[in-house]
């Protein structure tokens, strides 16, 4: 296995340790920040997403600079970007922080368009994922990073900086949605 694929498999053994800082009420005590109070366990479990979000960039970055590119680094990269998104934006919905109807757009999307993944493997084409994703990928982790965080540094002037994001993100997951699937719509329709 090389490097890339191992950094990507680190990511994904990250997410338990993620999703129990944020399921188990621990009793770490609390910072203030501006006009909130920020549990430490939070901003730890935020620093751990911050580090396994920072590790999407590292293996795909190192793959490519040194031709490491594998089918096994294909599956699992976009598959450990999902688990991570999906589990914090659940547990953001739990903490009270995301609206579920967002959340469950956002998800749907993600099956939709793997869904597709899947038809066009079966044919024998691999569907790469476009600068549309990247950009809702990248708004998405901006959005969750400063939510895990209670809005900081945005907390200090009052700006739901982490909410907005969150909206930006809904709207990039819904266009590059549309335009991902207006670009392969030919793998449905031409699928045997």
């Amino acid at each position: 296995m090389n490097v890339p694929n191992k950094i990507t498999l680190s990511r994904i053994f990250l997410i338990p340790i993620f999703i129990l800082l944020l399921s188990i009420p621990f009793n770490w005590g609390t910072w203030d920040i501006g006009e909130t109070s920020l549990p430490v366990s939070d901003f730890i479990a935020a620093l751990l997403f911050i580090l396994a979000a920072a590790t999407d960039w590292v293996d795909g970055h190192y793959a490519r600079k040194h031709n490491l590119v594998t089918n096994l680094g294909k599956f699992l990269d976009p598959l450990a970007d999902k688990l991570l998104v999906s589990a914090a934006l659940i547990l953001l919905v739990e903490m009270g922080m995301a609206p579920a109807w967002l959340v469950i757009v956002i998800i749907s999307r993600e099956f939709a368009v793997t869904g597709l993944r899947l038809v066009a493997a079966g044919e024998g084409i691999v569907l790469a994922a476009g600068s549309m994703g990247k950009l809702k990928t990248a708004t998405q982790m901006v959005a969750i990073a400063i939510l895990l965080l209670h809005q900081f540094p945005f907390s200090y002037i009052g700006f739901p900086f982490g909410t907005v994001m969150l909206y930006a993100a809904l709207f990039f997951t819904i266009v590059s949605g549309v335009d991902y699937f207006m670009k392969n719509w030919h793998v449905m329709r031409d699928s045997k």
